[in-house]
């Protein structure tokens, strides 16, 4: 068995593709993977040639596979490139689009890494709490499962046009900065965070509005923790 290790970048994967593509192999980017007894590693550097070759065939069978496979390729799974690379052989093999032929295993795998990334994309859209600091820009931190702040960031441009804010992947020290004209994403590690004078008394009036639409002799925790998975409980105020 090949492993090819992949640096992280959409170009490394798919030139590890071309490499890889009539071998039996296994394409990965986490380091940290258990290798099985008596294999051979490659590491791969994007190539630019490499890469096109294998975005070309795909264009020919299906024009959005391209899309598809870079969303997919945000999940945080260890699992995600091989995935992805079986799903692109499977393109190859039967030339023509196959993501809703969902009798296929490499399609249903394939389908999963997708809907973990849209789900947690939309359900995040409802669950970033912004904070006021000093100088005025509202700051979102959080720790996604998977690498979403640039899908995140459209949204909440459209929805605060005219306010700056910043949504920071604390986990993967990536930040979403607006500056109420345009969005970018940058590598920014740790943040220090100075709040505004009137965040307590905000965060204050969000707890009690929560706690009065609340109806304690009806519970429902079971649907709560569905809509508000609890590992992102530590950044809702009216949870904390």
């Amino acid at each position: 068995m090949i492993y090819y290790f992949c640096d992280g970048t959409p170009e490394s994967f798919f030139t590890a593709v071309f490499d890889a593509y009539n071998k039996e192999c296994f394409i990965t980017s986490d380091s940290e993977i258990q290798l099985s007894l008596g294999c051979e590693t490659v590491r791969v550097l994007a190539d630019a040639e490499k890469c096109r070759r294998v975005l070309q065939g795909l264009k020919q069978y299906d024009r959005n596979a391209e899309e598809d496979i870079l969303t997919a390729l945000r999940n945080c799974s260890a699992q995600k490139e091989q995935v992805c690379f079986l799903y692109i052989k499977c393109i190859f093999e039967r030339k023509t689009a196959i993501k809703n032929a969902y009798s296929l295993p490499a399609v249903v795998d394939f389908n999963d890494l997708l809907y973990k990334i849209t789900g947690e994309t939309h359900r995040l859209k409802g669950l970033l709490r912004f904070k006021e600091t000093a100088n005025g820009t509202f700051y979102a931190p959080y720790s996604p499962d998977n690498n979403i702040t640039d899908l995140l960031m459209p949204h909440f441009a459209a929805r605060f046009k005219a306010e700056k804010f910043v949504i920071h992947d604390i986990e993967r020290g990536i930040a979403g900065l607006y500056n109420g004209e345009y969005w970018i994403t940058a590598h920014i590690g740790k943040a220090e965070i100075c709040l505004s004078e009137n965040e307590s008394a905000f965060e204050s009036l969000w707890k009690e509005y929560y706690k009065s639409v609340n109806v304690k002799e009806r519970p429902h925790e079971k649907q709560m923790k569905r809509s508000m998975p609890v590992r992102y409980w530590k950044f809702l105020p009216e949870k904390i």
